[in-house]
């Protein structure tokens, strides 16, 4: 397994020459400056990739080339969105770029209610709350129909959080939530995120579905001639937030967009802290199922709450089992080694990890410290040499 870190360019507070001293080979990154629909011009990736490599490290993984949100709502002509990002393709494939990470959630790309919730013996991780979620949709942003997402419980806990919170508690919230916004660009305050909810209403699974095989049809083709491969992220979390319906969420939803265009290119990133939080996803057994369309992997951890919410663990402390986890890729490694597969080798990342030591003087992007990743990193590297020494691989 070839061991990447995830970095923001410009935007990131973590050299290079920082990453390098965690032992990561390979660099995933994106052109975080370019506004959603635009084309990625090729000198740009070009500089990019001189930077990175000048800096001792491979850039393979794209992650994201993001999809925008007209596609997600089939909204209008988009003929030009469309050529754009298959441009955009074009330009990635002849700076040799082999694998895009990207997802297909509405408005947000990921969502906590807590950015610096306090771990055991120190340091702080990313916490999602239902109890704060329902807060925020029902009593902050008073969205129409919004309990029927939840529990008698958690509507009861939440007026309660509600109710003792103070303005403070309340603005922190929202900049939680916020933090999922996609890029450098958009940010709202409650009367906002109001506004940005209106165009989707009405966006239900199945259109939002539809939408989605459109946009496979008009890339995966171009991503077969190119020789791209394409993982899709999962729902983060796997469930419906703020009305807005989630579609990669549990092995039937993946099995539906792998086999809605049946393409080479058309994987999987196979995210074990997004499908972990999903009680009813059994990540290792997923792994196995679609392993041979698994083209990216973020490795992370998460421990559940019964009433639906979780934190980010430690990446061996969570509830997937990540030596079993770890167990499945390696093993689909080697059929692709003894099948002749170019490709054999799975690039991963260290996803998220707390903030740890002085890892919170830094202000990097929310679950992306250096210090609790580069434990993260050393603790899945262990878990990899010791798999392969026991297979007699080391």
């Amino acid at each position: 397994m070839i061991e990447g870190w995830r970095w923001y360019g410009g935007f990131d507070r973590i050299a290079l020459s920082e990453i390098a001293q965690t032992g990561a080979a390979s660099i995933v990154t994106a052109l975080h400056e370019i506004p959603y629909g635009e084309i990625w011009p090729r000198r740009t990736i070009a500089e990019t990739r001189a930077r990175i490599n000048a800096a001792g490290f491979e850039w393979s993984v794209v992650e994201s080339l993001p999809v925008h949100e007209r596609i997600k709502r089939g909204e209008g002509d988009l003929t030009e969105l469309f050529a754009n990002y298959r441009q955009s393709m074009a330009n990635l494939a002849a700076e040799g770029i082999k694998v895009i990470c990207y997802n297909f959630m509405p408005l947000l790309d990921w969502t906590r209610t807590d950015l610096k919730a306090p771990v055991k013996r120190g340091g702080t991780c990313l916490r999602f709350s239902v109890e704060k979620m329902a807060a925020f949709e029902l009593f902050m942003i008073e969205r129409p129909g919004a309990e029927a997402g939840y529990t008698t419980g958690n509507i009861a806990a939440a007026k309660s959080w509600f109710e003792s919170s103070t303005p403070e508690d309340r603005d922190i919230l929202v900049t939680a939530i916020m933090a999922g916004l996609p890029g450098a660009y958009d940010r709202y305050d409650v009367k906002g995120l109001q506004r940005a909810l209106a165009p989707y209403e009405g966006l239900d699974r199945n259109a939002l579905r539809q939408n989605y095989r459109r946009f496979l049809e008009e890339v995966m083709p171009t991503a077969e001639d190119l020789g791209l491969k394409f993982g899709v992220h999962p729902d983060d979390p796997p469930r419906d937030i703020l009305g807005l319906p989630r579609i990669v969420s549990n092995a039937q939803d993946i099995d539906w967009i792998l086999s809605a265009v049946d393409s080479p290119a058309n994987g999987l990133t196979l995210c074990s802290g997004s499908l972990g939080a999903n009680p009813e996803n059994d990540v290792p057994a997923i792994a196995r199922q679609f392993a041979d369309k698994v083209h990216f992997a973020h490795l992370r951890n998460v421990a559940k709450d019964p009433d639906g919410s979780f934190e980010e663990a430690a990446h061996l402390a969570g509830d997937t089992n990540m030596a079993t986890l770890v167990s499945e890729l390696l093993t689909e490694e080697r059929r692709r080694k003894a099948s002749g597969r170019a490709d054999c080798e799975i690039i991963f990342r260290p996803d998220h990890g707390h903030e740890l030591l002085d890892d919170a003087q830094r202000g990097a992007h929310p679950g992306y410290p250096l210090i609790g990743r580069m434990r993260g990193l050393a603790e899945l590297r262990g878990i990899i040499a010791g798999l392969n020494h026991a297979s007699g691989r080391a």
